[in-house]
């Protein structure tokens, strides 16, 4: 089943809204990419356009930014402390834009988006 990202068929009142034309490709969703800690494994997707997007599909390691002395290096993750959003992602180790991980080097904040961007930045919180 196709994830359709357009406006549904309900006006905010609750009545029937009547479509003035068809749906479009270009509102077409996809499911969520739900990154996960295990080796490295991407996937490249075709988007409009022609183009490719790389997604994170499970990843170990990730790129840490220290802003105090503003050095990066790649570091391992441990776990998933926090997301924010869903709770049940900490059990299960999901990653996305928002998430506490515990590191090698301490917490660290996770910047990027890893199912849109393929690769996944972080800024060192602790």
């Amino acid at each position: 089943m196709t994830i359709f990202q357009g406006r549904g068929h309900r006006k905010p009142s609750g009545g029937k809204l009547r479509r003035s034309r068809i749906k479009r490709r270009y509102e077409l969703g996809r499911e969520a990419t739900l990154t996960r800690i295990g080796p490295n494994a991407t996937k490249k997707l075709k988007t409009m356009g022609g183009n490719y997007k790389t997604i994170v599909m499970r990843t170990d390691t990730l790129n840490l930014l220290n802003p105090k002395d503003r050095s990066s290096s790649k570091v391992k993750i441990i776990t998933v402390k926090s997301n924010p959003a869903n709770s049940h992602y900490v059990q299960r180790n999901i990653m996305n834009k928002g998430t506490i991980v515990q590191t090698e080097k301490g917490l660290a904040k996770i910047t990027s988006r890893p199912g849109q961007e393929g690769a996944i930045n972080a800024v060192l919180i602790e």
